[in-house]
């Protein structure tokens, strides 16, 4: 995780909190989201193993803060 993302309803730039093991619905595996923090105490996540993809908004942020 070298390059922090900006995040995309602040501009500001986010923290890598960690992983968390979650049940991916398209494919049914067990796999890692890498969270994102930015000091305007937004929470994002993505796929770990996807990291081309958007950030999306994380729908339980008040677990991560």
């Amino acid at each position: 995780m070298t390059d922090a993302p900006v995040c995309p309803e602040c501009s500001q730039s986010m923290q890598f909190g960690g992983f968390v093991l979650v049940k991916r619905e398209d494919d049914g595996r067990r796999t890692c989201r890498a969270l994102w923090r930015c000091t305007g105490r937004h929470v994002r996540w993505r796929w770990a193993d996807r990291p081309e993809e958007p950030l999306e908004a994380c729908p339980m942020p008040e677990l991560f803060r």
